[in-house]
């Protein structure tokens, strides 16, 4: 949990991975939360306060929506046994099971098929990739309000991308309609103290900003630049050595490593999508 008296060239030099860059920023306690985000992965047992689910999803709820469609569910687990067959579909990861609290954030097209059925009436556009995007969009810009809200009352968070490893399966355990897609999951507790988690670095920030137009001059500098920042961050954490450019090369070098999600166009047509 940040507080009042936090200095904003630590959380910067913690941010970045050296000594605070000349950046001009406004600085505030909402400010203050985005940069000191960090990927927790170990858990207390305690329970959260009443109120925090529905504090989370009021806050997901004032994302912007396109058209304010509202094209995204979310699914609230709590119960042991769920959690573990869901953690046993992403990569077993034992934060899924720990956390608490467990949100599945949903692309959920069905809600306005089923409000134009109920006035009789077509959703043509429904069929089309658009309204996927959209949904997908919807749905992170929620998920993304939901973690700032509960980040700032001292909560932990990490994203579980591997519930796309098998959407088929998740559907399935969560009992969704057609045209509803598993996104992502987001654990939700108190921290580990015992097992800390730090800031991780990021790349510089003239290496993800253009003016104008699209500018990638000085990109091959900022990589190695941040393979060094990385690799000292890794050695830090007790983690092997490693390059971040070595580490992202391989996450997309084969359909393998996309760990059964290559064949996400197949589960989406199951799942009723028909993406023309």
């Amino acid at each position: 949990m940040l507080t009042e008296t936090a200095d904003p060239a630590a959380v910067l030099a913690a941010r970045y991975g050296t000594a605070p860059p000349e950046l001009r920023l406004r600085w505030n306690s909402v400010v203050e939360t985005l940069l000191s985000h960090r990927s927790v992965r170990a858990y207390r047992a305690d329970p959260l306060p009443e109120g925090t689910l529905e504090t989370a999803i009021a806050a997901a709820q004032s994302a912007a929506t396109s058209s304010n469609l509202q094209t995204w569910s979310v699914v609230a687990v709590q119960d042991p046994a769920r959690k573990t067959r869901l953690a046993a579909l992403a990569a077993n990861q034992k934060q899924i099971v720990q956390a608490p609290l467990f949100l599945i954030w949903l692309a959920d097209l069905s809600r306005l098929a089923r409000v134009a059925e109920a006035q009789g009436l077509e959703a043509e556009g429904l069929h089309y990739l658009e309204l996927l995007i959209v949904a997908i969009v919807d749905a992170a810009l929620a998920a993304q309000n939901a973690v700032v809200a509960v980040e700032s009352l001292g909560l932990g968070t990490v994203y579980i991308g591997a519930i796309r490893n098998d959407v088929t399966a998740v559907a399935r355990e969560l009992a969704l309609p057609s045209h509803v897609m598993p996104l992502f999951g987001l654990c939700l507790g108190y921290p580990d103290e015992t097992a800390p988690a730090a800031i991780k670095p990021r790349l510089a920030l003239d290496a993800v900003l253009s003016r104008e137009q699209y500018a990638a001059e000085g990109e091959g500098d900022a990589v190695a630049a941040y393979d060094a920042v990385f690799a000292a961050f890794q050695t830090s954490q007790g983690l092997p050595e490693e390059r971040w450019s070595a580490r992202a090369i391989g996450r997309v070098r084969t359909r393998a490593a996309l760990h059964g999600r290559d064949k996400l166009r197949e589960a989406l047509n199951r799942l009723g999508f028909r993406l023309d």
